[in-house]
């Protein structure tokens, strides 16, 4: 459970409901490599509604549906890069309108979003040079969906970087979250969503598992099957909650040779309990699986009351985790943690970033780094660069220079002519 902070500067859109203001710049911050236009956003948020989901999700339907008309049109007249571009931002946009719909999971309008963001995505990836190629990853008894960037069409071994979100996030956002700037950097891509993720929980309603080497391991199985893969040279990066679970797989899976925890996460659940003061949590604890902890729920509920954000994230939790309620998700997340020796067992060089204002796990990089016995370096963004949003959102090309800067010089490589 997260508190707001009140004593930050009130952002320019919504300045009584801080997660509305954060989707709305995250949206801002696709930008940087084609996922939204900054007039566009502009114009669809002054329809909204604050603190209104239907407001919410009615103004980005309508902005995908234009967008989504155009490309369609600019596609059908031969303008290719035209066309591209508008079933990119459309994605988004698509993936945007559903956000805050997931307290009730059988609401029609997240199929349908979800669908269309899916089709936008895919049209957009075939129209790219190289194409951008959709992949269905084989994982226990279905597959994990995903698409694969290419740095060009010559079958050339790269290094790999495989990239999976987080909490809430999608194989098609990581296109702005890492992918293409990994490719401009002559790195092939891996984007994938895991259990509990946007493909998987939409289309069959798997949620979060706390043992993410068994879901990477899997990837890396079939990552080694395409012959532009440079086995000796896999890179991970996790995003947002991946800042947990990509250093949790590579504490275990040690074909991983570099690991990017962007932010990282050594507790999720002390992150979900931080309504609590220190001294309380040990037994908060324990009251939150109990059976029956009214005083626990009554917390909860509190803080859902006091907090946009900790409304939204137990809304969501609950649905990404398969909870009935909002104590059992919060009990369900004590288990995301790389305690008992776990976070000692990574092995590879590890990037852990830290963004000055994170609203989510702030303190969580920085213990995940005390942690590490193995190479490691703790990378800081501020919020007077403009960086220090969780995940650095809106500040994507300074960003993934300084990460990619770190994972070229762990890997020994020359810059790209």
């Amino acid at each position: 459970m997260t508190n707001d902070a009140n004593s930050a500067p009130k952002p320019p859109f919504f300045p009584d409901d801080i997660q509305f203001w954060y989707e709305t710049k995250r949206a801002f911050g696709s930008s940087s490599y084609g996922g939204s236009e900054f007039g566009e956003v502009m114009a669809t948020v002054s329809h909204i509604l604050p603190g209104n989901f239907d407001s919410w999700y009615d103004a980005w339907n309508a902005t995908a549906e234009r967008v989504a008309s155009a490309a369609t049109e600019q596609l059908a007249r031969g303008h290719r890069i035209s066309a591209r571009d508008g079933f990119l931002r459309a994605s988004t946009y698509y993936r945007t309108s559903e956000f805050f719909l997931h307290g009730n999971p059988a609401d029609p309008r997240i199929k349908s979003a979800y669908e269309k963001s899916i089709h936008a995505y895919k049209t957009c990836a075939a129209l790219f040079d190289p194409p951008i190629l959709p992949v269905e990853i084989p994982y226990e008894h279905t597959t994990l969906p995903g698409y694969f960037h290419r740095v060009d069409n010559s079958n050339h071994q790269r290094p790999l970087l495989i990239i999976h979100s987080g909490f809430d996030g999608a194989a098609e956002e990581v296109h702005m979250d890492g992918a293409r700037a990994a490719v401009d950097r002559g790195y092939n891509v891996l984007a994938f969503d895991g259990p509990g993720q946007f493909g998987p929980l939409h289309r069959e309603h798997l949620t979060f598992r706390p043992d993410w080497e068994n879901v990477l391991t899997p990837v890396i199985n079939f990552a080694l099957t395409l012959p532009e893969v440079d086995p000796a040279k896999i890179a991970l990066m996790g995003i947002s909650l991946g800042g947990y679970l990509a250093p949790r797989a590579a504490a275990f899976e040690k074909r991983i040779s570099a690991v990017i925890a962007n932010d990282g996460v050594y507790d999720y659940g002390v992150a979900n309990m931080s309504a609590f003061p220190p001294e309380q949590r040990a037994a908060a604890e324990i009251a939150v699986r109990a059976k029956d902890a009214p005083q626990i729920d009554r917390a909860i509920a509190q803080a859902m009351k006091n907090s946009p954000t900790a409304a939204w994230a137990m809304t969501h939790g609950m649905h990404a985790f398969g909870a009935p309620t909002p104590r059992a998700y919060v009990a369900a997340s004590l288990d995301y943690n790389l305690r008992n020796g776990i976070a000692e067992s990574i092995s590879c060089p590890t990037l852990v970033c830290e963004a000055e204002d994170d609203m989510f796990f702030k303190g969580q990089p920085q213990e995940l780094y005390n942690h590490l016995v193995c190479p490691k370096t703790l990378m800081r963004f501020t919020d007077s660069e403009g960086a220090g949003a969780h995940c650095q959102v809106g500040a994507a090309r300074l960003a993934f220079g300084r990460m990619y800067d770190w994972l070229d010089q762990t890997f020994r490589l020359a810059v790209p002519a």
